[in-house]
Parts: structure tokens; C-alpha cells; sequence
């Protein structure tokens, strides 16, 4: 028998169908900060109950990475809705490629100016240690301090940039060093967004 997803009531299937339709800038901006505060919110007020908190972190598997995207991917990084965008789109990154993600780990670990209990992997990470740390990251936010969820993730992207921009100077290939430091710069700007942001959760600007 096919198992069936149970919709977090956050997000009952009317309101993501009308978010999700909805074109007008505004209203798509008020969608995203409304419902990314309904979500920290229950989830916090829930964080004792595992199964809600495995609920929310795997809220991409159960809603489609396609509707979380139409709900927060155009929200700017100094808003929560963009900060919980970049912390999901984080994981299901992790997942896709946990593998090369660990190796990246590994290059740049001991060359990260972060600390390593932030970024929170065992030595030498492997593939399921990546894939729990995100699962994990994502916990903290209704479980611990919000700030402190986007402080790891910062530190652990930070750490695979620094490993993508490493494996960058040893390959031959031009055209392979080119994109591997591209995707490096792009790694260290999330980096410095989520860092961005939870500064501003710690005084209380980020919503």
C-alpha cells in the first residue's frame, strides 16, 4: 500500500495551492513572511513532540521542493522566510550529493576559519554523517536557538567552499577549476547570508 504524507496543518493543502498561485509581489511576500512565522512558530511551541520536529525538517520531502520554492526561493536572505529557503534548499543539497559533499568537507576542515563544534561533523565525515548534520541544523531551529541553527549552517557551508575552492587548484582541467570556483564564491556568499541573518534574529530585526 502506498504510504500517504501527512500535510503539516501549517500548510493545508488550500492555503499552499492559493500561495502558490499567487502572482502579485506583495501578497507573495506577505505568504512567505506569514507562513514562515507560522511555521517557526508551531514548530517551537511543538519542539518537545520528535515527530512534529521530523515533520518540519522534512517538510521538503512531503510538500515538493517546487512549493517551498513558490513560497520563500524569492524572499531576500535578511527576511526569515529567505533564511528557512536557504536552510531547506541547504538539506536537500546535503542529500543529493552527501558523498562529494563530504569530500569537500574533508578538503576544507582544516582550513575553515570556523569552529569545528559549529560546524558539527565527526572527523572524517562520511556521506550519512552530512546528510544528519542538515537534518540536524534544520532540528535546531524549532528545537534550540534559531541563531545558532543558521551559525552551523553558515560554518559547515563555509567549510565545503573552502573544499571546493582547494579541489579547485589541483584539477587540470580549466574548464572544471572554472565552475568549482564559481560554485565555491556562491557557497561563501550563502555562507555570509546566513550569517547575516542570524545576527539579525539576535536582535531582533529578522522576520
Amino acid at each position: 500500500m502506498e504510504r500517504k504524507h501527512r500535510r503539516p496543518a501549517m500548510l493545508d493543502a488550500q492555503t499552499a495551492e492559493r500561495i502558490v498561485g499567487d502572482v502579485d509581489p506583495a501578497l507573495r511576500s506577505q505568504a512567505a513572511h506569514t507562513t514562515a512565522a507560522v511555521l517557526v512558530g508551531r514548530g517551537r511551541a511543538g519542539a518537545e513532540d520528535p515527530e512534529l520536529v521530523s515533520r518540519l525538517v522534512s517538510l521538503v520531502d512531503t510538500e515538493g521542493l517546487d512549493t517551498i520554492a513558490a513560497l520563500w526561493s524569492q524572499s531576500p536572505s535578511t527576511t526569515l522566510p529567505g533564511a528557512l529557503w536557504r536552510l531547506y534548499l541547504m538539506r536537500e543539497w546535503v542529500r543529493a550529493d552527501p558523498a562529494r559533499v563530504a569530500d569537500r568537507f574533508s578538503l576544507g576542515r582544516h582550513r575553515a576559519e570556523v569552529a569545528g563544534v559549529i560546524a558539527g561533523v565527526v572527523e572524517p565525515p562520511g556521506p550519512g554523517d552530512v546528510a544528519q548534520l542538515a537534518d540536524a541544523v534544520l532540528a535546531g531551529v524549532y528545537e534550540g536557538d534559531l541563531d545558532v541553527a543558521l551559525d552551523r549552517a553558515a560554518a559547515f557551508i563555509r567549510v565545503v567552499a573552502t573544499g571546493s575552492a582547494l579541489d579547485a587548484d589541483w584539477v587540470d582541467d580549466d574548464e572544471l577549476a572554472a565552475r568549482l570556483t564559481r560554485r565555491a564564491s556562491a557557497l561563501l556568499r550563502t555562507a555570509e547570508e546566513l550569517e547575516q541573518a542570524a545576527e539579525m534574529w539576535r536582535v531582533g530585526t529578522l522576520d
